[in-house]
C-alpha cells in the first residue's frame, strides 16, 4: 500500500506491547506516519485513577507532534485479540487524529494476527467539527 501499511503495522504491533494495561489487559499500540514519512508510535497508559489514562493514538499523536510533523499521512491501531471485536480509535481518539488528519486518511485496524479492516476517517466520523469549523 502507498501509506506503508505492512511497517506501520508492524510498528504498531510492537510497541502495543509496551502498553501499560494492568487493571483492563486491553493493550493497545498505535502508529502514525507523519508528513515527514517518519513513523511515530504510541501505546495506551491506564492509570489507577481511570480518567486520567492515555490511549494509544494520543500517545502516539503525541510523540508526532514533538517530533515537529503536524499532519497523519496514515494511522495503524493495533488492540485486542485475535477474533475478538475490532478495536476501532475510540471517539475522543476520532477527533484528535481529525484535528491532524485530512477525511481521505487511512486508518488502518487490526488485532495482534493482523490486518482486520481499513477505513477512512470520514467513514469513522462523518460530518466531523475540525479546524476549518474555526477558520475566520
Amino acid at each position: 500500500m502507498a501509506d506503508g501499511f505492512d511497517e506501520l503495522m508492524a510498528a504498531a504491533r510492537a510497541v502495543r506491547a509496551n502498553a501499560h494495561a494492568p487493571y483492563s489487559n486491553f493493550k493497545v499500540g498505535a502508529a502514525i506516519r507523519g508528513e515527514s514519512g517518519r513513523i511515530f508510535v504510541g501505546a495506551n497508559v491506564e492509570n489507577a485513577a481511570y480518567p486520567q489514562g492515555q490511549c494509544a493514538e494520543a500517545s502516539a499523536i503525541g510523540a508526532m507532534v514533538a517530533a515537529g510533523d503536524r499532519r497523519i499521512a496514515a494511522i495503524a491501531v493495533v488492540g485486542g485479540e485475535p477474533g475478538n471485536e475490532l478495536c476501532t480509535p475510540c471517539g475522543g481518539c476520532r477527533q484528535r487524529i481529525r484535528e491532524f488528519a485530512a477525511p481521505d486518511t487511512p486508518i488502518h485496524v487490526g488485532d495482534p494476527a493482523g490486518l482486520r479492516r481499513s477505513f477512512t476517517l470520514e467513514a469513522l466520523l462523518p460530518h466531523s467539527f475540525g479546524p476549518t469549523n474555526l477558520a475566520f
